[in-house]
């Protein structure tokens, strides 16, 4: 019998109209003759009374532990579980509820943004064979001493992928508030198109940079496993975005669906600060090690890396401005700061080796006056840094110059 993990997110099990709709998405999987594995975050977002923001203001995080702050916010994913579950009850359908430790999902020790190293599918495998739809709190579970460990902030993506992987589903079923993976953020680009068909490496630098339909740690394991996702929207019949391996297939639905264009979708990350070092004499580059040594042992991520002879430049996340400040300051480096940049995306798997990709990007910023403040590539995005006023004007004409909306 075909087995199928669905996952919803918080938006999707709020309120009793919105569960309504996921029971029938439920229950139209189980009907085809699928045994359905449900995967659920937190009811809502911040202010709803039991969503993660809202379970960790009764809280004050500076002086608790993160294992105790793991211990109250997977109560959150328990609470959806059961309530939907409830939802099942009531439409004649049976349902077993598993936590994120119950359902087999085994951590390291990292709380807050623990790895799952093994998914145990006993539990699982139980209930599906007694003909049940199970439901599993997503975003959590436990390490090596049943200590409970969460995931990381949309980490019920990776739940339903490491759960599909344990029992060999069809696909994986993420179900959203929006039709699919789109070419741009609606809300900026309102000509922005729903795209029917991605290879997990441009859904993956979506993620990545900035776009929030899946988790980029979710989308790396479904291609580890190749296992098909499908992004959805829980409102709508629409057929979503489907997301699988680049083959013969693939790339034959690809050529009709988008015509061969070179960049398939553009996004952007917000709150990004720019980083020059001037590097004066020698000295400097050795100051330049023990920076990169200070760097490493807080914990900053740098992005968008160019190491010149003469300076260094780097962006990392606007949190961060306050420990590298203090660093380069003790380190007596010539540095000047940037804040408020934003980093613009555009992203295709068609796009390595074909030339004049950049230059049609800087033309097209160029022609509204965005300065470009840094650019780097991969073999499949290229990035600019920008400042964050200009970041609609720069999707909505990279989005044009590369016609996104046909």
């Amino acid at each position: 019998m075909k087995t199928i993990v669905q996952k919803f997110g918080g938006t999707s099990v709020s309120s009793k109209e919105s569960r309504d709709k996921v029971s029938d998405k439920i229950i139209e999987k189980y009907n085809e003759g699928y045994r359905v594995v449900v995967v659920v975050s937190a009811m809502g977002r911040k202010g709803d009374p039991y969503a993660t923001d809202t379970l960790l203001d009764l809280i004050n995080p500076k002086i608790i532990t993160n294992k105790e702050i793991d211990l109250l916010i997977s109560c959150g994913e328990i609470i959806s579980a059961v309530v939907l579950s409830n939802h099942l009850y009531e439409r004649g359908l049976k349902a077993a509820v598993l936590t994120g430790s119950q359902a087999g999902i085994l951590t390291n020790n990292n709380f807050g943004n623990a790895e799952i190293i093994n998914v145990d599918s006993k539990n699982i495998m139980k209930y599906l064979d007694e003909h049940r739809i199970v439901i599993v709190a997503g975003f959590q579970g436990s390490n090596e001493n049943g200590e409970i460990t969460t995931l990381g902030r949309g980490g019920s993506d990776i739940s339903a992928v490491a759960i599909g992987s344990a029992i060999d589903c069809e696909q994986v079923e993420i179900f959203t508030d929006v039709d699919g993976i789109m070419t741009a953020d609606p809300n900026i680009v309102p000509n922005a198109k729903v795209l029917k068909k991605m290879c997990y490496s441009e859904v993956y630098q979506l993620a990545e940079d900035g776009a929030k339909v899946i988790h980029p740690r979710a989308v790396e394991m479904a291609q580890q496993f190749n296992i098909p996702l499908i992004i959805k929207n829980t409102y709508s019949n629409s057929e979503g975005t489907s997301v699988e391996e680049v083959n013969v297939n693939f790339l034959n639905n690809r050529k009709e669906l988008f015509n061969e264009k070179i960049v398939t979708a553009i996004t952007y990350k917000k709150g990004r600060v720019q980083i020059i070092i001037s590097l004066n004499d020698d000295e400097d580059e050795y100051k330049i090690d023990k920076l990169m040594e200070e760097i490493t042992s807080n914990h900053i991520s740098l992005d968008l890396i160019n190491f010149l002879v003469d300076k260094k430049i780097f962006t990392i996340s606007k949190e961060d401005k306050e420990k590298i400040t203090t660093i380069l300051e003790r380190e007596d480096l010539d540095y000047k700061i940037i804040e408020n940049c934003c980093k613009i995306s555009a992203i295709g798997y068609k796009m390595r080796g074909v030339p004049g990709v950049m230059a049609r990007i800087v033309k097209a910023l160029s022609k509204e006056n965005i300065k470009i403040l840094q650019t780097s590539d991969s073999y499949n995005t290229i990035w600019c840094l920008i400042k964050e006023e200009d970041t609609d004007k720069a999707l909505t004409s990279l989005h044009k110059e590369f016609r996104l909306f046909e």
